[in-house]
């Protein structure tokens, strides 16, 4: 099956299964907790003005979110007051 065969399901599905294998990174590293959809939520964080970027830049922010980073989000977040859910 070639990518462009692939259905929005398929890349959700492809999507998430990143953000998970991120988030258990993060939890290996000592943040408990993590779920992917926290991760998604950091990542895509950025995108909300210029919308979803092409594929290999949104498969490259996911694999290359820092602990750091993430730490950062969820801080500004809550200083915020915004939910994580």
């Amino acid at each position: 099956m070639g990518m462009e065969e692939l259905d929005e399901q398929d890349w959700d599905d492809a999507i998430e299964m990143l953000c998970q294998s991120k988030a258990d990174e993060l939890v290996l590293v000592g943040y408990e907790h993590v779920t992917s959809k926290d991760v998604w939520n950091c990542v895509s964080h950025k995108y909300e003005k210029e919308g979803i970027p092409p594929l290999h830049k949104l498969v490259n922010d996911i694999l290359s979110l820092k602990a750091t980073s993430f730490m950062n989000y969820l801080t500004m977040s809550a200083l915020r007051g915004s939910t994580f859910e």
